[in-house]
């Protein structure tokens, strides 16, 4: 199949595991290798100890344009804050959706699951307790997109996202 026309990977993100801490905010990286356990060198605590490195939950994606949204809101997020591995740019967040598969630089996914939002988030130092319950609320439904590695590769800063047409 020929890849359709999308958008670009914005920022790549990662986080090392440290002891007691959760995987977020990741930092920006220019590249990173992705394997079907997700991006080589990020750990993701949830993901680990509660879903036993779940594979359909490989990668975690959120565009840029959905972080603006937040910010128009009154939400100071950040790309990386959220935990995703890699926010994109010019693909619609409605167009992430289970079972589309997209090609991103030279790796190839396929959507999952949306990302539920929790608690975790509280730990942004913008959030804490007080303000938590409230985004939590807020990021219902648009908190991200888990997906599945199929083709692993290496990805950077600026690569091609492409939809695959549906089957």
């Amino acid at each position: 199949m020929t890849p359709s026309a999308g958008g670009r990977v914005r920022q790549l993100n990662r986080k090392p595991e440290v002891p007691g801490q959760r995987g977020l905010p990741k930092v920006p990286v220019p590249e990173a290798r992705v394997t079907v356990r997700g991006v080589e060198g990020d750990f993701n605590r949830y993901r680990h100890e509660e879903k036993a490195d779940e594979p359909a939950m490989a990668l975690l994606l959120m565009p840029i344009e959905t972080i603006e949204q937040f910010g128009r809101e009154g939400w100071p997020v950040r790309p990386g804050d959220l935990g995703e591995n890699i926010t994109t740019e010019g693909v619609p967040y409605g167009d992430f959706a289970p079972g589309r598969r997209f090609w991103i630089g030279a790796v190839r996914v396929e959507i999952t699951k949306p990302c539920t939002p929790c608690d975790n988030l509280y730990q942004l130092p913008y959030l804490g307790r007080e303000r938590g319950p409230q985004f939590v609320r807020a990021s219902l439904g648009r908190r991200g997109w888990y997906a599945r590695v199929l083709a692993e590769g290496t990805v950077r800063t600026g690569d091609p996202i492409h939809a695959e047409p549906a089957e």
